[in-house]
Parts: C-alpha cells; sequence; structure tokens
C-alpha cells in the first residue's frame, strides 16, 4: 500500500516530457488517472516512513478467497539519468533561508531533508529534486494543491519553489510527534485510541476527496499521533507526485487503505500476505479473516468496521453489511457505531495501616506475646527533695527573674531612644557623607527574546513576545504532554525548554522576577558570561543565579551581588500536571529584569 500520495496530479504514460507537462495540473477525484504500468502491490516496507521504501511484488492469489491489496497506486517509470538528485550536503542553504541537516530519504532521483527556518528558527522537511526531473512540474503542482486545502489534520505544506535548477517543496516538522508504525511497533492499540484513529483519518480524508485530493499511500508511516492524541496526515499530494503514483478510483484506494491500518492498529498484523511498515503480514493460504478471529479481545464493532474497509474487490467477510468505498461512506460508518470511551485509570490501593512497635510502646526491642500481669517498678524518689535540691530551684527562679527583668529594660530604653528626635550633631544614614549607596533594583529593558530549543525545533516560538509583553495575562505556554513530566520523555527534549532573554547589552542585574503559566514547573535562571554572542546551547549559561527546583506562580529573587550580562535563560526541565496525574502542561507569563544604578 501507498503512504503518502495526490490525486491533484496525473501522470501521462511514457516519459515524454510534453505529456507530462501537459497534464500536471490536472486534479483527479474518482477516475482521475490512467495506469501506465502493471499494478504493484505493497512490499516489504521499513518502518521509518520515508526512510527508505523496497520494491512492492504483487501477490498470486490461490484457487481460494485471498485478501486482495487494495488497488495500488500506479508508479510511473523511474526517473531517467539525466534526472540525478542534486549533490547537496548538510549545512546547505535554500533561498538563504533553509539550512539543510539530515537526509532521510533518497529515492528515484529526489531526496527529503531535514531543515531548520533560520528566519523563524523552526525545523522543517524539505523535499528536493532536479528542475529537469521528469515529475518536477507535477510535485510543484501537487503541493500547490495540498497547501490551499489549509486543513489542520494534513501536515501542512509551506513552500513550493522552482530556484537555480531545483524543485523543493517545504513543510511541517513535527518532532514530537509519533508515527503510527512506532506505536504498532510496541502492540496493538487500544480500543479506545484505535477508534479516535479511523474516525479523525476518515473524516480527514473526506474532507480532502471533497477538494479533489487524494492520498494513494496512506500507510503506517504517513499518520503520526501528536502528544495531544491527535492524528495529523503527511504526505497528501506531494509524496504520490514525487513517486509517480495514480489510481483510477483513488477513493476506493484510501479507502482501503484505511481499513488495513484499522487491522493493523487492532491486531498488530498486517492484512495481507506480504509482511511490511514492520509488521507481520496474515498467514499464506487462509484469506482474509476478521480481527477478532487474529487476536483475541479485539473490539467487534471495530473488527466489522476494518472488514467494510477491506472491499477485496467488492467482497467482505463482516455480515450483512455493505462494504464502505469511500472515506465519506466510512465516516459516516463510524459516527453510527456507539461511542468507545477511553478505559478507566487504574489505581494501587495503599497497603493496609499497620502500626509500628513505637507506637505500640516496643520501640527498641521485639513485641513479645501478651503475658500475665507483670509487677510494678518501684518508684523512684522525688526529684529536688533534698536541702540542696531545693537551694538549686531558689537559685534558678531568681536568675531567671534578673534576666527577665534586665531584658524588660533594655528593651524599654530601646523603645525611649528610638523615639527621641536627632541632635544637630547627629548624622542619618543615606546623608552625605556616608559614600555611595546602592539604589533599589529598577526593571531593564529587554530587547528581544526567544525560545530555548537546543535540538534546533522549538515548541511555541510565535508566543514568546507574549512573556515579555509586560501583560501577566498573555503566555508563552507549551503543548500538553502525556505521560512524563520532563516534556514528554522526547528524546529531543533531553535538555528542556525555555526561554532566552537578550539585554542589548551588557548590564548589571540584580535581580528577577517571573510570573510563570502555572506552579509545579522544576525551573532555574542561568547567565551567560559577558562575552557572550547569542548563545543557544545549555552550556553557553555558565552563571548560575537561581538554583533548579520546583516552583510556585512566581519566580523571584535579589541577587547578593549584582551579575554583568546580556543573556539570561529561564529553563524549565519539568513541567506541571495538566488537569489528570498523566496529563503535563507549563509555559511562562511574564519576565522582568531588574538591575542596579550606583549614585555618588
Amino acid at each position: 500500500m501507498a503512504e503518502r500520495s495526490t490525486a491533484a496530479v496525473d501522470v501521462a504514460a511514457g516519459s515524454d516530457e510534453e505529456s507530462l507537462t501537459a497534464k500536471a495540473d490536472q486534479a483527479t477525484a474518482d477516475g482521475a488517472a490512467k495506469s501506465r504500468e502493471t499494478m504493484a502491490a505493497e512490499g516489504a516496507e521499513q518502518p521509518a516512513g520515508d526512510a527508505a521504501e523496497t520494491a512492492e511484488q504483487q501477490p498470486t492469489p490461490p484457487e481460494k478467497p485471498q485478501p486482495t491489496p487494495p488497488e495500488e497506486p500506479q508508479a510511473a517509470p523511474p526517473a531517467t539519468a539525466q534526472a540525478a538528485p542534486p549533490e547537496l550536503h548538510s549545512g546547505h542553504k535554500l533561498a538563504r533561508r533553509y539550512r539543510l541537516e539530515e537526509c532521510v530519504t533518497r529515492l528515484d532521483g529526489f531526496s527529503s531533508w531535514r531543515a531548520v527556518d533560520e528566519k523563524l528558527r523552526r525545523a522543517v522537511g524539505v523535499h528536493l529534486l532536479p528542475a529537469d526531473h521528469p515529475r518536477a512540474r507535477t510535485v510543484l503542482s501537487a503541493a500547490r494543491s495540498s497547501a490551499l486545502l489549509g486543513d489542520p489534520r494534513f501536515v501542512q505544506v509551506l513552500d513550493a519553489v522552482e530556484e537555480n535548477d531545483l524543485v523543493y517543496v517545504v513543510h511541517e516538522w513535527l518532532p514530537d510527534a509519533t508515527e503510527l508504525t512506532t506505536l504498532l511497533a510496541t502492540g496493538p492499540l487500544e480500543a479506545h485510541d484505535a477508534y479516535q484513529l479511523v474516525s479523525q483519518v476518515s473524516q480527514a480524508m473526506a474532507a480532502a476527496h471533497r477538494e479533489g485530493l487524494s492520498h494513494l499511500r496512506l500507510t503506517p508511516s504517513a499518520v503520526l499521533r501528536s502528544s495531544s492524541g491527535q492524528y495529523r496526515i503527511r504526505g497528501l499530494a506531494v509524496n504520490a507526485a514525487l513517486r509517480g503514483i495514480s489510481s483510477d478510483t483513488p477513493q476506493r484506494t484510501d479507502t482501503e487503505a484505511i481499513g488495513a491500518l484499522l487491522y493493523a492498529s487492532l491486531t498488530q498484523r498486517w492484512p495481507y500476505e506480504e509482511d511490511a511498515y514492520g509488521l507481520s503480514g496474515l498467514p499464506k493460504d487462509i484469506g482474509l479473516i476478521a480481527p477478532d478471529q487474529v487476536r483475541a479481545g479485539v473490539h467487534r464493532g471495530l473488527s466489522e468496521l476494518a472488514m467494510r474497509a477491506l472491499v477485496n474487490d467488492g467482497a467482505t467477510a463482516s455480515r450483512e453489511d455493505q462494504p464502505c468505498t469511500t472515506p465519506e461512506e466510512l465516516s459516516k460508518a463510524v459516527s453510527e457505531m456507539p461511542r468507545i470511551r477511553p478505559p478507566e485509570p487504574t489505581f494501587t490501593a495503599p497497603p493496609e495501616y499497620q502500626r509500628t512497635t513505637y507506637q505500640q510502646g516496643t520501640y527498641g526491642r521485639p513485641a513479645t506475646a501478651a503475658q500475665g500481669p507483670q509487677p510494678l517498678p518501684a518508684a523512684p524518689p522525688a526529684p529536688l527533695q533534698s536541702r540542696t535540691g531545693k537551694a538549686l530551684k531558689w537559685a534558678v527562679s531568681a536568675l531567671l527573674i534578673a534576666a527577665l527583668g534586665l531584658g524588660s529594660w533594655q528593651l524599654a530604653d530601646a523603645l525611649m531612644e528610638r523615639d527621641q528626635p536627632s541632635g544637630p550633631g547627629t548624622s542619618q544614614p543615606g546623608e552625605e557623607g556616608d559614600g555611595p549607596k546602592t539604589a533599589p533594583g529598577k526593571p531593564l529593558k529587554i530587547s528581544d527574546a526567544y525560545e530555548f530549543a537546543p535540538s534546533g525545533s522549538g515548541i511555541k516560538e510565535q508566543d514568546v513576545p507574549q512573556a515579555v509583553d509586560g501583560d501577566a495575562g498573555t503566555a508563552w505556554i507549551t503543548p500538553q504532554y502525556k505521560g512524563f513530566a520532563n516534556f514528554g520523555n522526547l528524546p529531543n527534549r533531553k535538555q528542556g525548554s525555555g526561554i532566552i532573554v537578550d539585554l542589548g547589552s551588557v548590564q548589571d542585574v540584580s535581580g528577577f522576577d517571573i510570573a510563570l503559566y502555572r506552579a509545579g514547573q522544576k525551573a532555574e535562571v542561568l547567565a551567560a558570561p559577558e562575552d557572550a554572542s547569542q548563545p543557544s546551547s545549555l552550556a553557553e549559561f555558565s552563571k548560575e543565579l537561581s538554583k533548579l527546583g520546583q516552583t510556585g506562580n512566581r519566580l523571584e529573587k535579589t541577587l547578593d551581588e549584582p551579575v554583568r550580562t546580556r543573556y539570561l535563560l529561564v529553563h524549565i526541565t519539568s513541567l506541571a500536571t495538566d488537569g489528570s496525574a498523566e496529563l503535563f502542561r507549563g509555559g511562562i507569563s511574564e519576565i522582568k529584569v531588574l538591575g542596579t544604578a550606583r549614585e555618588e
């Protein structure tokens, strides 16, 4: 099954460039493009999605009914020798803005990269191919069609450019999202998660088909789940154009692809004989069997829905329900199902309360079995009953009375001296002659602020100005993370996040007053040396202004000695809970940096 594609573009038969150009901008819905080669079935594909894909083979059906792979989009001939992928390397810049970081795919004359948009300081993805590539015009047309959709359920196309003999397409990069391939590597999804998957994906694809767009490569690596549980689809239009894929029945192809995703989510098996996307295929020669027959405990309604979507040339293994042949029909079938609620959270009962031996009066020795009444020990003599004891008591009492009187006299004397007016010859603190004094700290002007993103990808970079606008009602707020307070335990968030403040020049910083989005976060304030220039890594902030620890609604401190610096980092390593013990969110509402001025 194909991963990501478009119905916005047709690919003409043969390799004639004029024919390709003539049909590049044709949008297709059902019955859009004619096949040019024999139909290709899904092959064993690496679970990394866009990393590398192997050749696909068509399964030969046996005598008894077999699961037929969905009507596969038809691939165009491979790129010619003249359309070799451009020789680029990490660090290369496109349009003096997009810096290439890592090549994640190099296939059939094009390459895909993880890059950094240096203008907006965020991670992006880039597809690159030569301008004379047979499918270059098709890719540009597909990217522009996809960008016009503007549906947030799809990974958005940000730019599509032809420049300097290169064609490149820039799209969103979601570092905090997880591929369905990775989720299924640990086991099948819960019924509620599988229900959310088929519901969200079918609704999104129905909306795309209403605009004349299809996917044609909807595989586990094309579906991403964000930290908030939202599913997003990548590769609409563009990736099929990159591979020259088309289909005579795009709606049916996408519907069967959604059925295969649901089948895999319920069983952790691929619904065809071939292994693919890190999943084992079905046993050979037994045909397509329902998910609840593959694995015990599968939700019956979802099992039947998966079979209705896996049409297999019109035949369906689910009772008497009609097969779903379009995403619209599948979305309607999902909405008619009883809603599947998330599982109830489980709580471990605390251990039964037990009294300690200390509370039982046997601290320091083992408890013994109950015995008969024990003889009481002889009562000790009353203390200080002798003549010497009585004298000692009177002496101690006298000393206490004397100390109390002396303290009262000193307190009264001090109060009287404070109320007396100062004589003409006395000098008061703060008058001339005392030398220079330190004036109270005052807020320093913040020249700029940007997000601390050591991995190269930010979280909410566009909201950073709200943390330094002087309004505590606005804030820089992180997304919601699930399962772990340390930013979801994501590899690219090991050093946390936060905001770097630029004072414009080196200043004497005497303190800070920071309003946090909510209490319970773990944070600290660091400063860079005087000679630092636009620091971005944690190691560049070597001066510790406050200890790392749990905070309340404010993080404020007056320093014992002013610190000369230009850059400060409000560093957050752990987030506060967000309505549940499994959900976490944090943020910064307002940052004030205080400085000192010396007066003579």
